[in-house]
């Protein structure tokens, strides 16, 4: 098709397009001259060319057109060619893997493109790959081509990577302004100290590869670059990788980023689980590395599920690194410079006296006046006024999903011998799962001893040894662990709780595969670790207790 409309260009024969809607498809007709008659017409007019360049002008242009009135009727062929639908590339030329060790494949370039920036293309190859994507993948960190370079880090763990101008103004505004804009400056060499060398790489990456390569080291400052340069789809990947493996030890650090990066939806889950496990959250090493606007947000939390000792004890540990930041010596009047006002966002009245007595009393970072007046609001009746807040803060309120409709007991049933009862169970929503309620004797008051368990896939994420006394009612009686254990959603996880007494206990019947729970659903399935009775329709750990 291409050869013939080239000749019919040359020789400057009209093309016709018909687009034949009823068909509901487009044809190409156009009129091809035979061979022969082609042939013949160029005979014709060579002579016909000859015999006029003897004559004069207007003889010849008579002569020319008589010659040409006796050419024999031209015939034409009519060619109708059928266009289906459009397809891609890679419809068209599946991916297969070049058969020859000399093809490399585009993960290979990958690979060898983050370490080696000056990387040789084969031969011809471009026609080793059928799509544009992946064909533009080669370029990603290849000094081939490349019309730009960026040095990129602070000074002394600087890196040069090669870029190309439209590759990168397509992929980020940013980028467009720098080398397209009105204010585009033309240089060979651009320098980037704010950013991390391996984030950068990992924009390049998205940019040229379309592919989203992240690592919980190098996230945030990957997210950082994305929001630098203006690349959404990124910072969104970022922002998922980062809610994703969000715990306790982090919560902290990534408050203070997401408050920097304008992210309120990692905000509220860090709150979440700050609120949630708040105690784990204050002790983690993160904590202490957060500015202070983020720890005075944190000292004024109302829903902080914390007691105000743990409370008091991080804020003198962030203290004292602060300190350190500074460069000022670790003196108790530096520790109490550094926290400024915050300190009196500690709730230190609401302390349990003897937590007050044996440590903040003791600390040296309050003064001999607050502490007497401290001592005189636990044990005065007219109490002074305090610069401290007073108020104790509210916390979470627990939830509790009951999965029995009944419960009863029997002469032989529910009787413990060491043996473990058990139930998995998953949730559409990240929760907290802060404990059990378990059933108590049915024959009376008595004590039991409760050895209660989380597991997901086998591994042990809580557990805890403790006693509980029941009262001979069947109501439920609480079981905590010591710190609320992070669920995700769409995860089975196994609860389990060996108890051991003496008595016999209440057990329930018509258990529900599925309970809604405020805004969580919960469903249960037996657990192959039960070897005590325990199961979805009837048995113990009646219920669920959690933060969400």
């Amino acid at each position: 098709v291409c050869t013939i409309l080239g000749y019919l260009t040359l020789k400057r024969h009209p093309v016709l397009m018909v687009d034949d809607k009823e068909k509901n498809m487009k044809c190409l007709t156009f009129f091809l001259m035979l061979p022969e008659t082609v042939k013949n017409r160029s005979k014709k007019s060579s002579k016909k060319t000859n015999t006029s360049s003897s004559s004069s002008g207007s003889s010849s242009g008579s002569s020319s057109s008589s010659s040409s009135s006796k050419l024999p009727p031209v015939c034409y062929e009519i060619i109708t060619l059928k266009t289906k639908k459009k397809k891609m590339a890679a419809d068209i030329f599946p991916r297969k893997k070049p058969a020859n060790s000399s093809s490399t494949t585009v993960q290979q370039y990958h690979q060898q493109n983050l370490s080696n920036n000056n990387l040789i293309p084969a031969p011809n190859w471009q026609g080793l790959y059928p799509t544009i994507r992946e064909r533009n993948a080669v370029m990603f960190n290849n000094d081939l081509m490349a019309d730009v370079h960026f040095v990129v880090g602070p000074p002394g763990g600087t890196q040069r990577l090669p870029g190309h101008k439209y590759v990168l103004a397509v992929g980020s505004s940013v980028f467009h302004a720098m080398f397209y804009g009105e204010l585009a400056e033309d240089k060979d060499e651009i320098r980037i100290p704010d950013v991390e060398p391996a984030a950068f790489l990992a924009m390049l990456k998205y940019i040229y590869c379309d592919e989203i390569d992240l690592a919980a080291d190098t996230v945030l400052a990957t997210l950082y670059a994305a929001k630098k340069y203006i690349v959404p789809h990124l910072a969104r990947a970022c922002v998922n990788f980062l809610e994703t493996s969000l715990s306790a030890k982090n919560a902290c650090v990534l408050l203070s980023q997401s408050c920097l990066f304008e992210e309120p939806d990692l905000t509220q889950r860090c709150w979440e689980v700050i609120d949630a496990q708040a105690e784990l959250a204050l002790k983690s090493e993160g904590f202490c590395d957060i500015d202070f606007q983020t720890l005075e947000s944190i000292l004024r939390r109302e829903t902080l599920n914390a007691k105000e000792i743990v409370v008091f004890e991080a804020a003198l540990n962030w203290a004292e690194v602060e300190c350190q930041r500074q460069d000022l010596a670790l003196s108790i009047e530096n520790k109490r410079k550094v926290l400024g006002k915050a300190l009196y966002l500690i709730r230190i009245p609401t302390m349990a006296l003897d937590d007050f007595a044996n440590g903040a009393a003791q600390s040296g970072v309050l003064t001999l006046n607050e502490t007497n007046d401290i001592f005189l609001w636990y044990t005065a009746a007219k109490k002074p006024e305090l610069q401290f807040v007073s108020k104790a803060r509210k916390g979470l309120v627990p939830q509790r999903c009951h999965r029995f409709q009944s419960c009863a007991y029997r002469s032989n049933q529910w009787r413990y011998r060491g043996r473990c009862d058990s139930i998995q169970f998953a949730v559409d929503k990240r929760v907290f799962i802060a404990g059990f309620g378990l059933y108590g004797s049915s024959c009376g008051s008595a004590e039991y001893s409760a050895k209660i368990e989380l597991k997901r896939q086998g591994v042990v994420l809580g557990q805890n040894l403790s006693k509980y006394f029941s009262d001979g009612s069947s109501n439920t009686f609480p079981v905590w662990f010591e710190y609320p254990v992070q669920i995700e959603p769409d995860t089975f996880y196994t609860a389990s709780v060996i108890l051991d007494g003496n008595e016999l206990s209440y057990f329930g019947q018509e258990g529900m595969t599925e309970v809604q729970c405020g805004k969580v659903t919960v469903q249960f399935q037996c657990s192959s670790d039960s070897t005590n009775g325990t199961g979805v329709q009837g048995g113990q750990i009646p219920e669920l207790i959690f933060y969400a």
